[in-house]
């Protein structure tokens, strides 16, 4: 981690100079500090809790069956990190005044946000422009963390990060390397991707996660109505995943989604479409955000649904970056991880990088 050289050079604050009452998340050693015995506080770890809000996640029942856990330590242990766990949301700017304005400040954090719409409507620049933003400090509308950005159609390209960076006047080749990337080719990998990004959130401090596209390798391996179903269910364990990773680590969750005709939308729209994945999808998300071409080289986001945002509509124009030859120095401090030991269980996936 690198701390702030020049002004305009705007880099990641190192950790440890973030003043304990600014963590986003609370770490689990912190029970110890609240009368809970550091041998417990290890099982815990051991069995793939890390955070006081994964914990809050588990009933008490599955608590006690971790060994060595009474239910008069899980009491204990629950009432502490009820004093312990607090939310501090976070939004984090797009890049774009109008976008802002629409979403109320920025993609939250503990929350997804789900863009949908169809080819070339900006899903995914936006996706590219978030993956620097989100390394801005907090009093530049940014989350001073890292990114994880799992790429499922093989559309994250890092040239495409060094303008957008320059643009924000950062250096390019720590905004690489505060980005870690993984190509899923499976809905399976995709899934078991997310399972290992908890013990790198665990330690260190990511405050975005990406994943463009949540649907599309779930449309390839699962056809016809037959598997349906089927599906749809693992389609709903992959969001509840997601869930559960944006609230006990307060990231931010940005998904893309494809589109799908709609016969019954309407005689009077041209060409109706709605989102891919249906109420299982639409239910998951916090945010849902429909994008479309506009005018020219136009782009128009509405707020399809949200909970706190009314019903609205922002016009960009996308910047028109001079591309950049990537330098083999960019290139090595460009991460991507893989899955390299798998652990059955409550416990999460190892992962390294490279």
């Amino acid at each position: 981690m690198l701390a702030f050289k020049s002004e305009e050079q705007l880099q990641l604050v190192q950790r440890e100079e973030i003043d304990e009452e600014e963590d986003l998340f609370e770490l689990i050693d912190k029970l110890t500090a609240h009368g809970i015995n550091a041998g417990d506080v290890k099982k815990l770890q051991d069995a793939g809790i890390y955070t006081c809000n994964g914990l809050m996640m588990h009933t008490k029942k599955s608590l006690t069956s971790i060994k060595g856990l009474s239910e008069a330590k899980v009491d204990k242990i629950c009432e502490a990190v009820e004093k312990i766990v607090r939310k501090a949301v976070v939004r984090i700017t797009t890049g774009s005044q109008a976008l802002d304005e629409l979403l109320g400040g920025g993609i939250e954090t503990s929350a997804i946000t789900e863009a949908f719409g169809e080819f070339r409507c900006g899903k995914t620049q936006l996706a590219h422009t978030l993956c620097v933003s989100t390394q801005l400090p907090t009093n530049m509308r940014g989350g001073n963390g890292k990114v994880a950005y799992i790429d499922t159609e093989g559309t994250f390209r890092p040239d495409r990060i060094v303008p957008i960076a320059e643009r924000f006047g950062m250096d390019a080749g720590a905004v690489l390397d505060n980005i870690i990337y993984a190509r899923a080719y499976t809905y399976e990998h995709q899934y078991n991707l997310l399972l290992g990004l908890a013990a790198k959130m665990a330690e260190e401090p990511f405050r975005l996660l990406i994943v463009d596209s949540i649907i599309a390798l779930f449309r390839v391996d699962f056809t016809g109505r037959g598997e349906l179903a089927d599906r749809q269910q693992k389609l709903a364990q992959m969001l509840s995943r997601l869930i559960k990773i944006a609230e006990e680590f307060n990231v931010a969750v940005y998904m893309t989604n494809q589109v799908i005709a709609d016969p019954g939308g309407g005689v009077f729209i041209s060409d109706p479409k709605k989102p891919a994945g249906g109420h299982v999808l639409a239910h998951a998300a916090t945010i849902r955000l429909m994008f479309r071409k506009g005018k020219g080289e136009q782009r128009v986001c509405k707020v399809f649904d949200a909970p706190n945002l009314p019903e609205a509509e922002a016009i960009s124009f996308p910047s028109h970056a001079t591309s950049v030859q990537l330098t083999s120095s960019f290139l090595d401090n460009f991460k991507t991880f893989t899955i390299t030991k798998c652990i059955t269980g409550t416990k999460v996936f190892a992962t390294s990088c490279s």
